[in-house]
């Protein structure tokens, strides 16, 4: 539409500006070769005129004479239509039949009579055989038979225009007529043009549009050896290789689903059996002596520890997968809260920390249970671990829509470009920190993989020294949308913000 739209306006430009002035020309041309050619008839008119009067001997007396020469010379007018005259003489004025003298302007009678040895032309209105006013053109001069004044009289020959003014007329017809017809060519030209360029551009669009939603195998066609043929051979070399590279990248992702899902199953067994022993001896540890029951300890933490490491990989390779689903159902979110701080309560006792639980009374919505337990138990681990043995808060509130949770330590906290990297895999925020719980390193990793399952939001805040708070945002039906939040991301402890926070 652009392109056609231009090119149409751009064309009625230029056909404006040069039919303003083709017709202007053919107007000026027109104009002044009527006026000669009437100039010249009035001046050969004028010579008859005097070679008549000379002829017959005119003069003042001779009435008869001056009335055959103007009689003659009115004759030669009506009979070529070129012209009408009227004479003006001291016996009288002679004019042709329905002559209408106002069409002789005052201007050129007062100049006859000032200016008596020149012919005098000026344009005027004249009245057409229909009855319609248009452009004429008087020429008058004084002529003298005899040489005395009184022998002197004033002749005006009146031309029409009429036929030129029609000449005009059908020029200018022809002119806006051939300016339209060639506009709406211009413009079928443009359009013709313009689609038939943008077509393989829309193909090319749609191809590439087709490659975003992974359909690599609609190709584009590939006609002729131009410069679109050469842009279809390159979105099809592109499709090709992105296909074979997606191909290549879905097969190595397949292999190492596999293999951490194979070597997750096949550690079960062994790890099982070490498990078993280790029990058998932490069973015995208090009849062994100080050093072995020392080493007994510790390899029943780090057995617990690989074990909870095997579960979270077997869970990582579901997700990776995409094999993980919800088994949903209506829950209290304050019983499971409840429920995993009294499990943590002798895991917090040993670094001194309090957790202390906040709510408005029973919240409950449709979830997955199993998980949701676990999301918490992952974030009230992580603070009791990073809290520093200082009170760890949870808050739960929810509205019609949303049920939300809370988790809000005092201790070491975390900057910005720490926050950026909190749900990586195995990420942690200090390697050389003491791990005083075990964890695996992929709790958060988890937790977001649940929440995300959950159509739900988790968004963590934090600043150095001062702690960090996690907040867990999730509908209470399948069917809602999470869009807000009954729970602020920075806590009221926080103060102001500032680039520190996430």
């Amino acid at each position: 539409m652009r392109v056609v739209t231009s090119a149409v306006v751009g064309t009625l430009i230029v056909l404006t500006i040069a039919g303003y002035l083709l017709l202007y020309g053919v107007t000026e041309g027109v104009v002044s070769n009527s006026q000669e050619s009437a100039f010249t008839d009035s001046t050969e008119a004028m010579f008859e005129i005097e070679q008549q009067m000379r002829s017959a001997g005119y003069d003042y007396a001779n009435s008869d004479a001056l009335l055959g020469i103007v009689t003659s010379a009115i004759q030669r007018g009506s009979t070529s239509g070129r012209y009408q005259v009227q004479f003006v003489t001291l016996v009288g004025t002679f004019s042709t039949a329905n002559f209408d003298s106002s069409v002789i302007p005052a201007s050129i009678r007062s100049s006859v009579l000032a200016d008596p040895q020149s012919i005098h032309r000026v344009p005027t209105k004249v009245v057409f055989t229909d009855g319609s006013m248009g452009p004429g053109l008087v020429v008058a001069a004084q002529m003298s038979g005899g040489g005395a004044d009184r022998d002197q009289f004033q002749v005006y020959f009146v031309f029409s225009l009429e036929q030129e003014q029609r000449t005009l007329s059908i020029v200018r017809t022809a002119v806006s007529f051939s300016g339209m017809l060639v506009l709406i060519g211009i413009g079928a030209v443009a359009y013709a043009v313009s689609r038939q360029t943008l077509r393989p551009l829309r193909v090319a669009t749609r191809a590439a549009e087709k490659l975003a939603n992974g359909e690599l195998t609609q190709l584009m066609p590939v006609r002729g050896t131009d410069d679109f043929s050469q842009l279809a051979v390159s979105m099809n070399h592109m499709a090709t290789q992105l296909q074979q590279r997606i191909s290549q990248l879905e097969q190595l992702s397949r292999i190492q689903q596999r293999f951490v899902s194979d070597v997750s199953h096949e550690l079960r067994t062994p790890l099982t059996t070490v498990r078993m022993a280790a029990d058998v001896l932490y069973d015995k540890r208090l009849c062994l002596p100080e050093v072995e029951a020392k080493s007994v300890e510790l390899l029943h933490k780090e057995v617990n520890r690989f074990e909870a490491l095997l579960a979270d990989l077997l869970e990582i390779s579901r997700f990776d997968a995409g094999v993980a689903i919800l088994n949903v159902e209506e829950a209290d979110l304050v019983d499971l809260v409840e429920g995993e701080i009294e499990a943590l309560q002798d895991l917090a006792a040993t670094t001194g920390a309090e957790l202390r639980l906040v709510s408005d009374g029973p919240c409950t919505a449709w979830v997955d249970t199993r998980r949701v337990s676990r999301l918490i138990r992952n974030l009230l681990s992580n603070a009791i671990e990073h809290g520093e043995g200082k009170p760890i808060d949870v808050r739960i509130a929810h509205d019609d829509t949303v049920v939300a949770f809370a988790v809000r330590d005092h201790g070491v906290g975390f900057t910005l470009d720490q926050g950026k990297q909190l749900f990586n895999r195995f990420w942690r925020a200090d390697p050389a920190r003491a791990r005083h719980i075990g964890g695996t390193g992929l709790g958060l990793s988890i937790s977001q993989e649940d929440v995300r399952l959950h159509q739900g939001w988790i968004h963590a805040w934090g600043r150095p020294g001062q702690g960090a708070q996690f907040r867990v945002v999730l509908p209470r039906m399948d069917d809602v949308v999470v869009t807000h939040s009954p729970i602020p991301l920075v806590p009221p402890d926080a103060g102001d913000m500032d680039e520190e926070q996430v």
